[in-house]
Order: structure tokens, then C-alpha cells, then sequence
């Protein structure tokens, strides 16, 4: 019986969260809708069975995953599209250090998996996830920071195969690296997501200095404030309307 990939059981799971619309919140700060979440998803399952070939010699057998390496490409250009520029700096700055902790974390721990305290399956995701939402910070920047991490260490692997002519097979973004690349982008969502929640509450609601006065109009209290239920208590007075 073939074995489910991880990454492939915890994007349905997801999916089903959005049909319930468990997971409205998020997406609404992610700038998607549940239409456009399900196809992605859709998009990252099915892909995820595709692989284009590259090039790599003789002693390389190289390919790249449509699902775990252009539907994340695409879905994250569609977010840079959608986010502020210092959100866009926090993003680069992410992939560039998500990428360097990855490949750093794996040569500290020695890149064999056997000798490792730790699976890569999980150490890569979570050193990649929380690295992305520490330098990316927001929901946005955050999962861009993650998958575009993680993608940029396999580019970098496969380039380092090619560059010191070493024999092997690589397929960027698929594999672990499809499974690597979910749960990342996931984790680094879900701490932007709790973190930022709970930041708001602490300091009793969202910020608002500094925010366009669009994004205001959509933004409600966790709890009314004095001067609101002030208003609502004088309007149900009665003998005051006119």
C-alpha cells in the first residue's frame, strides 16, 4: 500500500478546516479567499505528483515539483503582490535566513538522518517555521519567509551537486522537501497567527497607529469601549429622539 505523503494528509486537513470556515481568520489576513485557499491546496496536492526534468549530467538526476516548488513560487509572488514594503524587506530577509538556519541546523546536527537526535521531516520545518515568523513576523511575510526558505536551500543543494560534480538525485521541492515545505509554511502561519492574537489582546485590540484609514474601518474592539456603550445607553433613553 503506497504511503500518504505528511505534507499531502495535513494540506486535507487544512482544506477541511476552510470548507468549515474554521480557518476564515487566517485567510482573511493571508489576503485569499476560500476559493482561491482550495485551489492552491488543489493545486499543491496535485502538482505535488509532477516533476519537470532539469538539467544535471550524467551523474545527476535532477527535477523540479510542480506542487512543492511553482505553486509555492506562484502563491508567494501572489502574497508579495498583496503586502506593504516593509512587509515585502521582512519577507527577503526571512527566505534568506530561513534558508542559511535550515542548512546551518542540518550541518550542526551532521546532515545524516540517522545520526540525527531529531528527523529532518521535523527539525528542517521547525527550525525553518519559526525562524520565518521570527524575521518575517506577519501572516504574510511569515509563510513567504518559510516555503521560500526552505525552497531556496533545495535550489542551493542541487546547484552545490552540480558545482562539485557529486552523483545523486534531487528533486527540488518534492520528496521530504514537498512534506518540509507544508508543515514549515504552516508553523510559521500558525505563530504569526497565535502571537499576533495574542499580542492584540494583551494590549487590548489591534494597533491602529499608523494603519490606512481603510483597514480601520474593518478593524472592531475585542470589547465596547466606554464611550460606545455611553452612545448606545443615551440613544435608548427615552425622550431623546427627535
Amino acid at each position: 500500500m503506497p504511503r500518504i505523503p505528511l505534507g499531502t494528509i495535513i494540506l486535507l486537513i487544512v482544506s477541511l478546516l476552510i470548507y468549515f470556515g474554521v480557518a476564515q481568520r487566517v485567510l482573511d489576513k493571508l489576503r485569499l479567499s476560500d476559493k482561491a485557499a482550495l485551489g492552491a491546496i488543489a493545486a499543491l496536492i496535485i502538482g505535488g505528483f509532477i516533476n519537470i526534468p532539469l538539467p544535471g549530467g550524467a551523474r545527476i538526476e535532477a527535477s523540479l515539483n510542480v506542487g512543492g516548488g511553482l505553486v509555492p513560487l506562484f502563491l508567494s509572488g501572489y502574497l508579495l503582490f498583496k503586502t506593504t514594503n516593509i512587509e515585502r524587506l521582512r519577507a527577503f530577509a526571512g527566505v534568506i535566513a530561513t534558508a542559511a538556519a535550515v542548512y546551518l541546523a542540518g550541518l550542526f546536527l551532521n546532515a545524516e538522518p540517522e545520526s540525527m537526535f531529531i528527523s529532518p521531516m521535523y527539525l528542517y520545518p521547525l527550525v525553518g517555521g519559526v525562524v520565518a515568523y521570527v524575521i518575517g513576523r506577519s501572516r504574510r511575510s511569515a509563510f513567504i519567509a518559510a516555503t521560500m526558505g526552505i525552497l531556496l536551500f533545495d535550489v542551493i543543494s542541487y546547484l552545490r551537486m552540480i558545482t562539485l560534480g557529486r552523483p545523486g538525485a534531487v528533486i527540488i521541492g518534492g520528496g521530504g522537501a514537498f512534506d518540509v515545505i507544508v508543515i514549515a509554511g504552516l508553523l510559521a502561519v500558525l505563530l504569526a497567527e497565535f502571537i499576533g492574537e495574542t499580542r492584540e489582546r494583551l494590549q487590548g485590540g489591534p494597533a491602529v497607529r499608523g494603519k490606512a484609514p481603510a483597514l480601520l474601518k474593518r478593524l472592531r474592539p475585542l470589547s465596547p469601549t466606554k464611550t460606545q456603550q455611553e452612545e448606545e445607553g443615551e440613544k435608548d433613553e427615552p425622550g431623546e429622539s427627535n
